[in-house]
């Protein structure tokens, strides 16, 4: 008997055992480290890179000193940038707290002492892909488990019939799935990618129902496949490959049962549909809002295909852009607190970089009026899932291009939302190759000054 062989024998070998969790299901709810302050993540991505200074991070000095050049040397950035230039929009105070918010955004406005707005963040590459990947994935190379993969591993899932993680996109944006992968985790982590540009179910999640065999006669099919599985792990022990395309088959056929009514956003009364059926974003936040509401772990949802908030030539886009995210932000988190669900469920919003305070002069622009990426300084919101409300976290320079108080890296982000989920990121790794991966790889501190 060889060693492999001796292994199998073991309580009918460890393959089996790792089958036959699968084929049950058993990718029930963890126990977390601690208690924890959130259950699910919607993590709102406003991919492109949303300007900092013209949206939550006013700075007067831009309109004092609009049309002359920043103080000191000339800053590098990724294209030629020429003099400050002052936000097209007014900032007004707003709520208890007295934050200052654009007047693009009046729906955050008027709720904004539900909102910790973290105006020192960083990161540490201009490039979108990489940028992209690190705020996804905790690294700028892809292969990395992504953020839901790792909520996902450490919590599992809440709901047999549907996803652990869900991305919503209309399209793709830079990088597709990479964004959403398990990397090196068994596959069943990673994404399920849907993209939000219809509103029928069947046209959302193509092939839902069989047009071939009902549902008893699937059952049976995926039967003869978990006895052949079986016998094959049996001979052969443990493989991952199998283990999780059998539990994807599984996955898919209980999804049958529930995606349907999950994604039908028609099943909400017309009333609450009006206030989020602005655009395929604001139709997004409507389904996150029915799938936490029914125990998905984490809903990711990026803004539109490609880079819609990289608005090199014209930030007053900003404004167009604003209008289709603004309001159905504003219903999530009213809907959120009416369904009970506000306290547990942790509201992520931002993007993969800022935008400079000066106006980009490359000579490729047509109109003049854009700004190009910002690596030192951006600001991302966060509220719900145990975070304090109506505050202003850090801070950036006088003209918003550099964090300088308080910064928070994109890894200090990752271990505070994973610290919000009742983990420790140093403690929650995954062997592979070796050596023990984290979301946070060897880096991260958690923000406690922002914790409820």
């Amino acid at each position: 008997m060889n060693r492999r062989q001796l292994l199998q024998s073991l309580g009918g070998g460890f393959g089996w055992a790792g089958m036959q969790a699968a084929l049950q299901g058993a990718e029930g709810a963890r126990r977390p480290h601690f208690t924890p302050k959130a259950k699910h993540v919607i993590f709102l991505f406003l991919n492109g890179g949303m300007s900092q200074v013209d949206t939550f991070d006013p700075k007067p000095a831009l309109a004092k000193f609009d049309g002359t050049p920043m103080p000191g040397p000339k800053i590098k950035t990724d294209r030629a940038s020429g003099n400050l230039m002052r936000s097209p929009w007014e900032f007004r105070r707003h709520g208890q707290s007295g934050l200052e918010v654009s007047e693009i955004f009046p729906g955050i406005a008027k709720r904004i002492d539900d909102f910790c707005v973290v105006r020192s963040m960083y990161t540490d590459t201009g490039n979108h892909g990489p940028s992209l990947q690190l705020m996804n994935c905790g690294h700028q190379l892809p292969g990395r488990p992504s953020m839901g993969a790792w909520v996902t591993y450490g919590l599992g899932t809440e709901n047999r019939n549907l996803p652990g993680f869900v991305v919503l996109c209309p399209g793709f944006p830079v990088l597709g799935s990479s964004l959403w992968s398990s990397g090196y985790m068994p596959s069943h982590y990673q994404g399920v990618h849907i993209q939000n540009s219809a509103i029928e179910p069947e046209k959302l999640v193509p092939n839902l129902r069989n047009a071939n065999l009902n549902s008893d006669e699937q059952r049976k099919q995926l039967d003869l496949a978990k006895r052949l599985n079986q016998k094959y792990l049996q001979r052969t022990g443990a493989d991952d490959q199998i283990e999780s395309a059998v539990q994807s088959l599984e996955s898919a056929f209980r999804l049958q049962t529930e995606a349907a009514e999950v994604f039908d956003i028609r099943k909400e009364p017309e009333k609450t549909r009006a206030r989020y059926d602005v655009s395929d974003f604001g139709r997004g936040c409507l389904m996150a809002l029915r799938m936490v509401e029914r125990g998905v772990r984490m809903v990711q949802m990026f803004y539109g295909n490609g880079q819609p908030w990289d608005n090199h030539d014209d930030i007053r886009v900003h404004a167009k852009l604003a209008a289709k995210t603004d309001g159905p932000i504003a219903a999530l988190v009213d809907d959120l607190k009416l369904r009970g669900l506000f306290d547990e469920t942790l509201i992520i919003i931002g993007s993969e970089f800022g935008r400079t305070p000066m106006i980009q002069n490359s000579g490729l622009e047509k109109l003049g009026c854009g700004r190009d990426h910002n690596v030192p300084g951006f600001t991302v919101l966060l509220a719900g899932g145990g975070v304090k409300g109506g505050m202003a976290y850090g801070a950036t320079d006088e003209f918003g291009f550099k964090a300088v108080e308080n910064k928070v890296h994109v890894h200090d982000l990752h271990a505070t939302a994973l610290h919000l989920l009742g983990f420790d990121h140093t403690r929650l790794t995954y062997r592979h190759a070796g050596r023990d991966f984290r979301l946070t790889d060897v880096h991260g501190n958690v923000v406690k000054e922002i914790l409820a």
